[in-house]
């Protein structure tokens, strides 16, 4: 299964193992889940895991980046029409929608004005969690 994780989720997985974030993460480690990104997705995760109020060390961030570039799925996502509150989050909706991933995983729901676009369900952490018990 492929998801696009939004920043958010990740940092809070890696912050929280034993929340659902957590859980989400470890999906990923596993294998079970796919994450696609793309060279902003990479270079936003990369620019928030270092800073120093997260105390991820360098080597884990490297470590992290080199095992989902070689798990994930690459896109090089066309640009969207389209107007949301944070505009910085687009590229996760972009990302989602070239690649067919059927979820946007985020905590930020209120960025994204409409549960679902082209398809792509826009769901938090828990609602993903009872998707994947289902």
């Amino acid at each position: 299964m492929k998801i696009v994780l939004d920043t958010n989720v990740l940092i809070s997985g890696l912050l929280n193992p034993d929340g659902i974030p957590g859980f989400i993460v470890r999906l990923v480690a596993s294998g079970y889940i796919e994450l696609v990104y793309d060279y902003r997705i990479i270079a936003e995760y990369e620019n928030v895991m270092s800073r120093p109020k997260f105390h991820i060390t360098q080597h884990n961030i490297t470590d992290l980046i080199e095992q989902i570039k070689a798990n994930g799925q690459h896109t090089s996502p066309l640009p969207l029409d389209l107007s949301i509150p944070d505009p910085e989050d687009l590229k996760f909706l972009e990302a989602a929608v070239s690649s067919g991933a059927p979820y946007l995983v985020t905590g930020n729901l209120k960025h994204f004005p409409v549960p679902e676009f082209k398809g792509i369900k826009i769901i938090s952490p828990a609602e993903f969690f009872e998707h994947i018990l289902k």
